[in-house]
């Protein structure tokens, strides 16, 4: 009887701590962001996820090799701007700052790759 006991008091303690964590579901349903928009990434993910963009693209000749080296050249400075930006510790502000050049470089990356390199054939 006691070990019955014991076991109904433990799962109800289990239970109650695991109701509320499940309750902070933030989906579309609640009123949180959307299913479809994508994953926050840290800036680190998004810098290696940008160089291998890049990369792909040259070897896959969709970017030719000076705008490959253009949109390094940009990658890097923007890694030069953050490693300024922490000597003194990341501010929002600054974090706001490299999140939106990440963008624009991303957006920067896909239009290159579209543009077929602005010939006809897209070869270079």
């Amino acid at each position: 009887m006691n070990k019955t006991l014991a076991a109904s008091l433990m799962a109800a303690a289990a239970v109650s701590v695991a109701v509320p964590a499940a309750a902070q579901n933030h989906g579309p349903a609640r009123g949180g962001p959307a299913a479809h928009a994508p994953a926050w990434q840290s800036i680190a993910q998004r810098k290696a996820t940008l160089d291998r963009r890049i990369d792909r693209a040259a070897q896959n000749r969709a970017i030719s090799p000076r705008e490959a080296n253009s949109l390094r050249a940009e990658l890097n400075a923007i890694v030069r701007l953050e490693t300024q930006y922490r000597r003194g510790g990341l501010t929002r502000w600054e974090m706001r700052d490299l999140d939106q050049r990440y963008d624009r470089l991303s957006a920067r990356v896909q239009a290159e790759r579209a543009d077929n390199n602005r010939r006809p054939g897209g070869r270079w």
